[in-house]
């Protein structure tokens, strides 16, 4: 297999783990692989980001853009399966109905909703919508590029996690998918290099906004998940996504940014 193959191999893993496109056939996955395919999940949500927003643009010929927004985050939702608000739920309800990280843990693990997730659910959500709407008042083609900047970012921080933080789940009694727990320097530059290059939409001034407030937002999820569990699972790299997302929206609404 040759060097080029070998990357497009990693990023149709990356692509088969956080989304439900399906991966072509010759596809080779394991342990090692999906670690390194972690360097292509920033990639993989400017991919969704960019479904989305193709999704916005057209109906906006049809109908209004706060309709539109709707139809995207539904999009995105298909696409990805629902993958990171499942994540941002189970956080929710292992944090809030947990007393000790043995029984956050398992809590996170339990297929069902609970209040505390269902309440985070429906915030985030709403939350969202309603950021998009307020760029679309001021620029309805701002709604495209929040949609790319904020799927691609959101997963970048994410990630990075992987590189810095313990995994503390354990994969055998996970309802979840195996996830990558490890990742190497090269994986993290390749990573960061992806949010970058997505920046470049941006005026470099704010594009250093971005990353200085999404630093912060990193170092907030990094504070909570180490005091509450010691480490990180799949669970709380979708909440970190949704939280990470949600800031993006409104630093772009605040910066005032279009295309």
């Amino acid at each position: 297999m040759s060097q080029w193959q070998k990357q497009l191999n990693l990023f149709f893993i990356a692509m088969g783990f956080f989304t439900r496109i399906p991966m072509p056939k010759w596809i080779e996955v394991d342990a090692d692989k999906l670690n390194k395919a972690s360097r292509y999940f920033g990639l993989v949500g400017l991919l969704v980001g960019a479904i989305s927003a193709l999704v916005y643009t057209v109906m906006l010929h049809w109908v209004s853009p706060s309709i539109a927004i709707v139809l995207a985050m539904i999009t995105s939702v298909l696409v990805t399966g629902g993958f990171h608000e499942d994540g941002l739920a189970d956080t929710a309800d292992g944090l809030g109905g947990g007393w000790t990280v043995e029984a956050k843990l398992n809590i996170m693990k339990d297929s069902r909703l609970g209040s505390y997730g269902a309440l985070a659910l429906v915030l985030t959500l709403i939350l969202k919508w309603q950021l998009l709407t307020e760029l679309a008042l001021f620029d309805p083609s701002s709604v495209s590029l929040a949609l790319l900047l904020g799927h691609c970012l959101s997963r970048v921080v994410a990630a990075s996690f992987i590189f810095s933080e313990e995994y503390v789940s354990d994969t055998d009694t996970s309802k979840s998918k195996p996830l990558a727990q490890q990742q190497g320097l090269n994986e993290l530059s390749i990573l960061l290099a992806t949010g970058v290059l997505a920046l470049l939409l941006v005026s470099m001034m704010q594009a250093i906004v971005l990353i200085a407030a999404l630093v912060i937002v990193r170092y907030g999820f990094v504070r909570l998940f180490r005091k509450q569990i010691g480490g990180y699972t799949g669970d709380t790299l979708g909440a970190a996504q949704q939280g990470s997302e949600l800031a993006c929206y409104l630093l772009l609404l605040i910066l005032g940014v279009s295309w």
